[in-house]
């Protein structure tokens, strides 16, 4: 995969809870969480949908349009997006480990192997039971220390041009990205 392309992207927390991400593009993307360990999100080119961990590594993009895709955590805040896209959270990372993740994103391009690649589709019987793994992670991080956890998960993904108006995150039902009850880091998929 020595042809992806990568766009970094910082995140900062705002007061009223959301999570307001800014790509390398331009772009910018605020973040609710909501139930069942999903993000709510919507763009600064009106887009809206869900983000959902699915297993270990996996994360799925809804888009409010019906279309979804994959994405795959491949460590140190990079995922692997079909189509040849890694994005990269460059406020994960400060001082000396900040510089050796930020030359990961550049020269781990050419490393990313075939096995890294998201699917490019899931029935729902395997959703389900990537689901299904993903509580039980989280169920067991959570027990094992003490509510806490170091989730993982992916950054957003970018592409798809179609615009959608439909606000999935208009229910008020969202936690604080500051509690870790669910095993989930403060940055949730990213």
């Amino acid at each position: 995969m020595s042809n992806a392309r990568h766009l970094g992207y910082r995140d900062e927390l705002l007061a009223d809870g959301q999570v307001h991400r800014r790509y390398e593009d331009g772009r910018s993307e605020w973040r609710r969480r909501g139930t069942d360990r999903q993000i709510h999100w919507h763009d600064s080119l009106g887009r809206t949908g869900i983000d959902e961990p699915l297993g270990r590594d996996l994360v799925k993009r809804r888009y409010a349009d019906g279309t979804a895709e994959y994405g795959r955590d491949i460590g140190y805040g990079r995922t692997v997006w079909g189509g040849g896209l890694v994005t990269l959270n460059r406020s994960s990372f400060g001082g000396r480990l900040g510089v050796v993740v930020g030359a990961l994103g550049v020269a781990g391009v050419a490393a990313i192997t075939a096995a890294q690649l998201p699917p490019d589709a899931l029935s729902e019987d395997e959703e389900e039971e990537l689901r299904a793994q993903a509580r039980q992670q989280s169920a067991d991080s959570s027990s094992s220390s003490g509510g806490g956890g170091d989730g993982g998960g992916g950054e957003a993904a970018v592409g798809h041009d179609d615009p959608a108006a439909v606000d999935p995150a208009a229910d008020d039902d969202f936690g604080d990205w500051n509690d870790s009850d669910d095993g989930w880091d403060g940055d949730d998929f990213g």
